[in-house]
């Protein structure tokens, strides 16, 4: 089976709900996965949004996350971090979530993407950045799954 990854909140290819995004509560959304592959040590988990104007911007980066583990719950944040994850600096500047918040205008994509790693911890210190785990994660991807919501204002 390969590995899988959704919300109950989003719908593959969906409007991601204001609640996620800066026009709510800024809180992420319940994410479950399945399918994790035999070798795999640890999980990343990547938010991304390939449309907005400076290039990619990384909203939101898990790491170090247990094999085991089958999802995470609703309502992480920046200023409602986790003592129990490692996350990552989003390209807001700020360890934690950070929801849509793109320009009015078109909609935009956000990539929600599970990495299968064959490492059990990447060994970075904080605080760093999205990017910095990103770059530290590639060489151990065992398998990868994805899914894309969207978001207008």
């Amino acid at each position: 089976m390969p590995l899988m990854l959704a919300s109950p909140a989003i719908p593959p290819g969906g409007e991601i709900p204001a609640q996620y995004t800066c026009d709510g509560a800024d809180i992420s959304p319940a994410l479950s996965w399945s399918g994790v592959p035999e070798g795999t040590r640890s999980l990343v988990l990547v938010v991304e949004d390939p449309d907005a104007p400076s290039g990619v911007f990384r909203h939101w980066v898990v790491f170090d996350i247990p094999p085991a583990a089958r999802g995470l719950d609703a309502g992480y944040s920046a200023s409602r971090p986790s003592a129990a994850l490692h996350q990552a600096r989003n390209d807001f500047g700020k360890a934690g979530y950070g929801g849509p918040c793109p320009p009015a205008g078109a909609a935009h994509h956000y990539h929600f993407r599970l990495l299968a790693l064959s490492r059990p911890t990447l060994d970075l210190q904080a605080p760093a950045s999205a990017l910095d785990v990103l770059r530290a994660a590639q060489p151990y991807v065992i398998q990868q799954a994805e899914f894309v919501g969207t978001y207008h204002r």
